[in-house]
């Protein structure tokens, strides 16, 4: 009887101990399903548009240049794609806040969530778009060849130039051109550094977009002994997004919406711009 008895208490223990663990693992898996609502089997949050209201703040990823993304006399933002996003983020209901990126790291930057969007001029490449999600284009751009206003004349094409030592932006549409025609050439963090080193007589040439040349050179600008020989190309600018983000269609709404409202032909016309179709 002492053995039954022994055997029965055993037995009934052990049940216990069965019905425990069941508890603790049906506690764990309706955890686990709570967060599974919320966010994907990587971890990240579902709509990047509701982590964008959920934080409050629209982080924006850019180089410093005229007449996209650049400071005024006050060390303020200003040009065409900062009021854009400006526009945009208070639409959305949030803050806008601009970070300078290094441009040869911007899908890094995406999807670091270090910033949420590169909005700075970014020309609508293959390359570009297989690294990230990309809006509709809003402004047409091309690819120029920049050098001393004296020797225009020298440079018509390529076969000109083939020569000549030139600065381009590393990660840039002006680096991808400088590679496509075998060009001799030095890569700078930024489109501005490219510039720099033509002026000071370090390079002979550089390769930007024709939205800097055309602000930044000829007469009544900085550089104004610097001037455009000829274009390389026609290319159009977009907004990127992380892959499979929410944001590209939430903007091309927007894009599509302020094309409709004359809000971006006013901002075109005040920075000298031409709209995409």
């Amino acid at each position: 009887m002492k053995n039954l008895k022994k055997l029965t208490a055993l037995l009934l223990a052990l049940m216990m101990l069965v019905s425990a663990f069941a508890l603790v693992s049906c506690s764990s898996a309706d955890a686990g399903n709570d967060g599974a609502d919320t966010t994907d089997a990587d971890n990240k949050v579902a709509s990047d548009l509701e982590y964008i209201k959920g934080k409050g703040k629209l982080v924006v990823g850019i180089t410093d240049y005229a007449p996209m993304n650049y400071k005024d006399d006050n060390g303020e933002w200003t040009g065409f794609d900062t009021e854009f996003a400006l526009a945009v983020a208070e639409k959305i209901g949030v803050d806008c806040e601009f970070v300078v990126i290094e441009w040869d790291n911007k899908s890094f930057e995406l999807e670091a969530k270090s910033i949420d969007l590169v909005w700075n001029g970014m020309t609508l490449s293959d390359k570009v778009k297989a690294s990230m999600d990309c809006t509709d284009a809003y402004v047409l751009n091309a690819q120029v060849v920049v050098v001393d206003s004296a020797k225009i004349a020298d440079y018509k094409d390529i076969a000109s130039v083939k020569e000549l030592k030139f600065a381009v932006e590393s990660g840039s549409a002006g680096q991808q051109c400088a590679d496509d025609n075998g060009l001799n050439y030095t890569a700078l963090t930024a489109q501005s550094d490219a510039l720099l080193e033509v002026f000071s007589g370090s390079a002979d040439a550089c390769i930007i977009d024709i939205t800097m040349a055309n602000a930044m050179t000829g007469e009544g600008t900085s550089y104004a002994s610097l001037g455009i020989a000829f274009s390389l190309n026609e290319e159009e600018y977009g907004i990127g997004c992380r892959k499979g983000s929410d944001m590209v269609e939430t903007l091309n709404g927007y894009i599509k919406s302020m094309k409709e409202d004359g809000t971006l032909a006013d901002l075109a016309q005040k920075y000298e711009l031409t709209l995409a179709d």
